[in-house]
């Protein structure tokens, strides 16, 4: 069949779909963890109950993962409306409320869908939509990613039957000029890898997809992989063409076994319609993708090391030059880019250079994907133009800090980017700025933090993070690491003195000078943005052995507030694992700190309306034998509004 053929058909498919009743439901692994499943069987069980033929489709993420489980009735002449956090027990309301009658049930719904009556894109009416610009994220969410037709009624390989008509090199030019960087978080520039890689000498050439995504809090290529897979695909079929391979692998980890079926059933149905195979579209040409499954090291998101795993070596990471473009995979020219950089192929192809270029910023164009996670109300999936700021990303689309509390920070660039303060939020998000702010962009994960998060305690946790992943064959990001880690579970724990922060920053340095990989190059990057913007974090800890945020257990103490304590009440006797609670029925209670743990069940357990137990940092500023002595000043402190 032409291209012409298979697409008529898919939009045939598409357009019956389109003019009956239908619903959509987000089964993607977010959708899955919110319980999506089990609203699915719930509205097959109320459809057959009522013997109605409506047709149910499993789709995958729109991005709104806060509002998971999310179901899409569309009907025709009616509006689409988008309803969340629909559980099973919701399924009949919706059912005979919309399926049945003409009641959309507007109290559990989150917006509507414009556009699309035969072909998308959509338009979610959602106020977070009108900060974005949903590119390589439009079908996610509104097509069902293990039908391929779906994705072809829609667009879909329109980019490759058009790419085969021109000549390889011209596709390589095109991509140049469109000012397309790699997504993976290196941001090199994706038209000069691809020429590298054509011009290299060797046969064969490989195309690699890298999936890894090993960063704490980042889960935009699992998504692009279970909504919308053939996107990355048809970008790495018109990769082949362009730089002359006929074997590619996607490396997934195997963490995401949702994602692999879906680009499992993506590459078979491909296989089927000849958009994939020995002869795509009748062209000649031949191209053929494997799946390659990741055990999980975070340094194999390291293009080396990804390669040492694709060949069934251990994942360390090697000496550049030579670069993969020339010597890569069994030694042979290999082109590898990220997930969200192979989606953007096909919207170039398809739309041109120009258009892509009028996107972002000079020297960042396009879009962004962020996932947003920590302290933000509106947690998922975000896709934003180059050049929008931090402080749009965070507060317009995330929908700002639960229970207003107060802003402290944001980590951008997963565990080797950096903590960024309020300060710095009218920052544009794009390659160039944000590596001013000592930050990066990474591959797109952003963790938010308000008042109640530790500064400090959050630099440990990356560095323990990028230290325990480290392949350890540098000494000085296997070992440097370590030091550095030591140093910052000092502070926390009130041991060290105000001489290791010279210490942490030459550590730091040296790491940065002394590693083979981006790995080490970059683990320092969290505590050298904290310390170059919350130093007086650091120093309350070591100079005044208090946690700001009242989060290091060892600067932090519970105290029983006389006055409030309700004698009768005996919740925090009770439930204390340490028996560290002092007085019996009918006495005021009291915390004996030599035996308490600080876990804070006896703050938890306390009725409200008394609220009489307190957690307070500044512990080593009270007088330190006397324990009445103590409790009078915590009283005393707290009567006057200090800390």
């Amino acid at each position: 069949m032409t291209f012409e053929e298979i697409e008529a058909q898919a939009k045939s498919e598409w357009k019956d779909l389109q003019s009956n009743t239908h619903i959509l439901i987000g089964t993607p692994t977010c959708g899955r963890a919110a319980g999506a499943l089990a609203t699915l069987e719930a509205f097959k069980k109320e459809l057959s109950r009522r013997k109605i033929d409506v047709k149910i489709i499993e789709v995958g993420c729109m991005g709104l993962c806060y509002a998971e489980p999310l179901v899409t009735i569309s009907k025709p002449g009616s509006f689409r409306v988008v309803y969340h956090n629909i559980t099973p027990e919701l399924a009949s309301r919706l059912v005979e409320g919309y399926i049945m009658s003409d009641d959309p049930c507007l109290e559990l719904a989150l917006g509507t869908l414009e556009g699309g009556e035969e072909e998308a894109p959509y338009i979610p009416e959602l106020p977070r939509f009108e900060h974005e610009l949903r590119l390589v994220l439009w079908r996610c969410g509104y097509i069902d990613p293990q039908n391929i037709n779906h994705y072809i009624a829609n667009g879909g390989y329109a980019a490759l039957n058009r790419a085969l008509t021109m000549q390889p090199g011209q596709i390589v030019e095109e991509l140049k000029r469109s000012g397309l960087r790699g997504r993976g978080g290196a941001g090199f520039p994706t038209g000069r890898k691809w020429e590298l890689c054509r011009s290299a000498e060797g046969e064969p050439k490989y195309v690699i997809c890298n999936a890894d995504e090993g960063d704490p809090g980042a889960f935009m290529d699992r998504v692009v992989l279970e909504s919308d897979p053939h996107q990355t695909i048809e970008g790495m079929i018109i990769a082949a063409y362009a730089v002359g391979s006929h074997q590619g692998y996607i490396y997934v980890r195997a963490e995401y076994p949702l994602a692999i079926e879906c680009v499992q059933t993506a590459l078979s149905q491909a296989e089927e319609m000849g958009l994939l195979g020995n002869d795509v579209l009748g062209s000649g040409f031949g191209f053929h993708i494997e799946i390659a499954k990741g055990a999980g090291a975070f340094v194999s998101g390291e293009e080396t090391a990804l390669m040492a795993a694709v060949e069934g070596k251990m994942s360390t990471p090697r000496p550049r030059p030579p670069y993969p473009a020339e010597a890569g995979l069994w030694g042979k020219p290999t082109l590898l880019n990220n997930v969200k950089t192979f989606a953007n192929i096909p919207l170039i192809i398809q739309g041109g250079a120009d258009w892509f270029s009028s996107i972002g910023t000079e020297g960042s164009k396009g879009t962004a994907v962020f996932t947003l996670a920590g302290k933000t109300n509106n947690k998922g999936l975000t896709e934003v133009p180059m050049g929008t700021t931090l402080r749009e990303l965070i507060y317009d689309i995330g929908g700002g800090i639960p229970e207003d509390k107060a802003f402290k920070a944001v980590q951008i660039g997963g565990p080797s980017g950096g903590a960024l303060p309020e300060s710095v939020l009218d920052t544009p998000i794009d390659y160039d700025s944000l590596r001013e702010t000592g930050s990066m962009m990474g591959s797109g994960g952003l963790i938010v933090m308000d008042e109640n998060n530790c500064i400090v305690d959050a630099a440990r946790f990356f560095l323990d993070f990028t230290m325990r992943e480290s392949c350890g064959k540098c000494t000085m990001c296997r070992l440097g690491t370590l030091q550095m880690l030591q140093i910052l579970q000092d502070i926390v724990a009130g041991k060290a003195k105000i001489e290791d922060l010279d210490l942490l920053l030459k550590l730091a340095e040296d790491i940065k000078a002394g590693s083979l990989c981006a790995l080490g190059g970059t683990a320092p990057n969290p505590v050298l943005t904290t310390l170059r913007y919350f130093r007086d974090e650091y120093e309350a800890h070591i100079l005044e052995k208090r946690c700001p945020a009242k989060i290091c257990t060892n600067l932090t103490a519970y105290y029983i507030i006389p006055d409030k304590c309700e004698r009768s009440c005996e919740h925090c006797v009770l439930v204390c694992p340490t028996e560290a609670i002092k007085g019996g029925k009918g006495e005021i209670k009291a915390v004996e700190q030599e035996k308490c743990i600080n876990c804070g069940t006896c703050l938890e357990v306390c009725p409200p309306e008394y609220d009489a137990v307190v957690k307070v940092s500044p512990i080593t500023l009270l007088p330190p034998d006397d324990f009445a002595a103590k409790e009078r000043a915590v009283v005393k402190a707290i009567e006057e509004g200090e800390d």
